[in-house]
């Protein structure tokens, strides 16, 4: 464990280490990371958000800061030098809070619900009560929180967590009414992370226009099952 305080972190140096623990456990075989390996995972077009464009410098950049923190461990490969996170050690954190907190740095704010589902090839969580457990904890760390229940957004049915790798959220996503983030582009060339830090949210509207158009792509599923049962 630190002595003290670890300082915020960039979205970009949260996101590697997000791609870490995300690729330690979905491709075990080529990890740890190379360099290539580990941009090609931060710029991601899929289950990434916002969608970044990060150039190999940037990442490298930002592992050299990691590893000033013992956040991530470099080893010389056959080749190339590799690199592999440090969470669980770092934060005293059991493997499912680790799984948690990288979906968050990866994905961006989320329900329980939805960090569960999408953990689903990290970590295997018996129920949504027990990812809240976890990240009740970790949002009661006596050392620090690394994580923060948002309010619910109008009309949304549960409210988002959100990490604090980055240090305290802006005042602005306690707000009634504060807009939802959605996957963007962001190019952090010429400008670093920060270009990342200022993806723009997409509209509510939207939003709530998916959400119910998935409500009627599961009921009518549900009902295409329950037909198919019944006519056996």
């Amino acid at each position: 464990m630190p002595e003290a305080p670890l300082p915020p972190l960039s979205l970009l140096e949260a996101r590697v280490l997000g791609v870490l623990v995300e690729k330690e456990r979905t491709v075990p075989d080529t990890y740890p990371l190379s360099l290539n390996a580990l941009t090609a995972g931060c710029n991601q077009k899929t289950s990434r958000n916002p969608v970044i464009d990060a150039a190999e410098s940037e990442v490298q950049a930002a592992l050299d800061t990691l590893r000033r923190h013992s956040l991530v461990i470099e080893s010389s490969g056959s080749r190339t030098m590799r690199y592999s996170h440090n969470v669980k050690r770092v934060f005293g954190l059991p493997s499912q809070s680790v799984a948690l907190l990288a979906m968050l740095a990866l994905r961006g704010p989320q329900t329980a619900a939805e960090l569960r589902a999408n953990c689903d090839r990290l970590e295997r969580f018996a129920d949504t009560s027990s990812v809240e457990g976890f990240l009740d904890e970790m949002a009661a760390r006596p050392q620090g929180p690394l994580v923060v229940l948002l309010p619910r957004q109008p009309g949304a049915r549960e409210a988002r967590w959100m990490h604090l790798l980055g240090g305290a959220p802006a005042p602005e996503m306690f707000a009634a009414g504060s807009p939802v983030a959605e996957p963007g582009t962001a190019s952090m060339t010429g400008t670093g992370a920060a270009a990342v830090r200022a993806a723009a949210p997409a509209d509510t509207q939207a939003l709530e226009a998916r959400l119910s158009r998935l409500e009627r792509e599961v009921a009518e599923l549900k009902e295409a099952l329950a037909a198919l049962a019944n006519a056996r």
